[in-house]
């Protein structure tokens, strides 16, 4: 259809006296929000609830800051910046500006922040606490961006979790899902080396005696794993693969990454398959004798099959390879070393019957099972992996 006007100043003419008056407003708002420093609104946030059961704004505010603080601590930022730009993040909530337009949160504070003498990365951390505000969003660059940031989410968490407030299938109203997604993405994308079971018990420490829920670290811990499953199918990682790396439950977001790299890295090749049953069948012959994770000492003397003496030999060998990978992170190193076992492992269950008669060599041959299990836990439990 031709929407073109026949009369193109009318059309003008029509827009501007819409626009204008809101211009005008707007100039009106920008020079009364700039006859007080944002630093000085701290206390009107007092007025703001949070959550009912959470404080005001300002308290979510002191809590933010006093965990940036030991967040960018941990990502090698600076403590003080840190710390004043979270307490300045909200002060824009009440600002006149924001207050009529409230898409402009943080954008605000930023221009605010610059203007009032602060320092650029605090004035930048003012918006980029809301990063990513939507799936695929950008993420904040800046070290006290990523602190307030970070600390902005788990408190909110940790928060409404402690309060027995999670988010269900219809409702989530404080945007949990999306916040969780939002540390995960930062921390991993940012290659940020984060222990978040540490954080949140830190976390849940700033609330006080606030929080009714007893388990509140573990609720969020697994609500947060739940979300890193989706992102890593969604990264094309498979579930089994996922599955095995949860088993060994590790706390850093992106290590588990780096060891689900791994394991999709060890799955390819031929010895996997081989050596992902013979971890099941060790895991099954030691839950039956009740003698998982006991790594007791492996007595050489009571070796009697030649299989069980070269799973042993081997068991040593690939032990002192495999030691300085661990000490690097290197788990696709070490998962290609352990890959050098299959033989051995074979070798073993065709020959070397576990349940021998004589209590002395079956609890030996026992421990040479769970240190060899022992030696791939350390990555991931294999075990998960289906054919």
């Amino acid at each position: 259809c031709n929407i073109e006007s026949r009369d193109p100043a009318q059309v003008i003419a029509g827009n501007e006296r819409v626009i204008l008056p809101r211009l005008s407003d707007s100039v009106f708002f920008w020079e009364t929000d700039r006859k007080q420093p944002l630093a000085e609104r701290q206390d009107k946030l007092k007025t703001i609830v949070f959550q009912n059961k959470l404080g005001s704004v300002f308290d979510k505010s002191a809590r933010v800051a006093r965990l940036a603080a030991v967040i960018v601590a941990e990502i090698g930022g600076d403590k003080k910046l840190a710390e004043r730009a979270a307490l300045l993040a909200k002060c824009d909530l009440v600002t006149e500006m924001v207050g009529e337009f409230p898409d402009l949160q943080g954008i605000m504070g930023r221009y605010y922040a610059r203007l009032d003498g602060e320092h650029d990365e605090v004035s930048e951390a003012l918006d980029e606490q809301y990063l990513p505000r939507f799936s695929g969003d950008a993420l904040p660059q800046t070290k006290t961006g990523q602190a307030v940031s970070l600390a902005e989410k788990i408190d909110t968490l940790v928060g409404l979790f402690g309060i027995g407030q999670p988010p269900t299938g219809v409702k989530d109203p404080f945007a949990l899902r999306r916040a969780a997604l939002g540390v995960l993405r930062i921390v991993i994308e940012n290659k940020l080396d984060i222990d978040l079971a540490l954080l949140l018990q830190q976390a849940q420490q700033g609330f006080d005696d606030l929080l009714s829920e007893d388990d509140v670290t573990k609720q969020v811990k697994t609500y947060f794993f739940d979300r890193l499953r989706g992102y890593a199918l969604d990264q094309g990682f498979k579930a089994d693969e996922f599955e095995s790396v949860l088993a060994v439950q590790p706390t850093k977001p992106l290590d588990f990454m780096k060891r689900l790299d791994a394991v999709a890295e060890f799955r390819q090749l031929e010895q996997a398959e081989a050596l992902a049953a013979g971890n099941k069948r060790i895991g099954n012959i030691l839950r039956k004798n009740d003698a998982e994770g006991e790594v007791g000492a492996i007595d050489d003397s009571l070796l009697n099959e030649p299989a069980e003496q070269a799973l042993a030999s081997k068991l040593k060998t690939v032990s002192d390879e495999v030691k300085p990978l661990m000490a690097q992170a290197d788990y696709a190193g070490v998962l290609r070393t352990l890959a050098d076992m299959r033989e051995s492992v074979d070798g073993f269950f065709d020959q070397v019957m576990v349940m021998a008669d004589d209590l002395a060599v079956r609890h030996n041959r026992l421990a040479l099972l769970n240190q060899t299990r022992a030696l791939f836990v350390g990555v991931a439990d294999i075990s998960y992996l289906q054919e």
